[in-house]
């Protein structure tokens, strides 16, 4: 990569934004990833954070790319979420900007059965529909691009732990639409590196969609844990098609 592409800012250094914080640095970019507190552990971490409307940052690179990596639970009705994203938003404009990355989610999409892809019109049935919708919209609206994650697995997020024994209020025979964290960092990355050619929206799903009773029975086996439970085994397919992202010379390549 040319050396005038090698700076990036990640809004929101937490599980995601972190691990591409590190990978970035193992590249030879230049970083910084942001978190809440004014007290850094790492060399790359600045403090930005949204106080009432009190802005609160020391984010310094210029000419850089920017990724928002906040996570979607911060995405509440009763979170700033929307006035923290223009503010950052703002803020990449001032610094100069190169690109800025959205992580929204596929949550996006409709819950019913069906098969969704990148043109599939968004009528959104609930607040947080409508927040990540709201979200994706500043975001293109000034000329960022919006990556759909899938539900995210890899270090410390194992399925077969976090769903151990629990009632999931879903359908056994429902399929999961899932994705690796390394996948989505080489995702990001790929369209940042392709950034002229590249869509506006692009979803992040692994390529497999095991049902769900195959996929954590399996999961929880291998942990050595009890299989959830679930509340009906009515068939159905919810699946996100995350193929498109493909063109940008990416390949999903980490098992989720």
């Amino acid at each position: 990569m040319s050396i005038e592409k090698n700076k990036l800012v990640v809004l929101g250094a937490g599980w995601l934004g972190q691990a591409l914080c590190i990978k970035a640095k193992e590249l030879a970019w230049h970083v910084q990833g942001t978190h809440r507190s004014s007290e850094h552990e790492y060399d790359f971490q600045r403090q930005f954070v949204l106080e009432d409307t009190v802005l609160k940052q020391d984010v310094s690179l210029e000419d850089a790319w920017w990724v928002c990596a906040i996570p979607p639970r911060s995405r509440s009705s009763e979170s700033n979420y929307l006035a923290t994203l223009q503010a950052g938003l703002e803020l990449a404009k001032y610094l100069n900007c190169k690109g800025f990355i959205l992580c929204s989610s596929t949550g996006v999409y409709p819950t019913d059965n069906g098969q969704y892809d990148e043109t599939t019109e968004i009528n959104c049935q609930s607040a947080r529909q409508q927040l990540l919708f709201d979200a994706e919209q500043l975001v293109l609206n000034a000329g960022g691009k919006v990556l759909r994650l899938a539900g995210l697995v890899g270090p410390g997020r194992d399925p077969g732990k976090f769903v151990a024994g629990k009632e999931l209020s879903s359908s056994s025979q429902q399929v999961v639409n899932m994705v690796q964290q390394q996948d989505v960092i080489a995702a990001i990355l790929a369209v940042l590196e392709n950034w002229s050619n590249a869509s506006s929206i692009y979803n992040v799903v692994h390529p497999a969609h095991p049902t769900k009773v195959d996929y954590y029975q399996q999961k929880c086996s291998e942990q050595g844990n009890q299989p959830p439970t679930f509340t009906s085994h009515d068939k159905g397919e919810r699946i996100i098609d995350g193929s498109a992202i493909e063109t940008l010379n990416f390949l999903y390549q980490t098992p989720i």
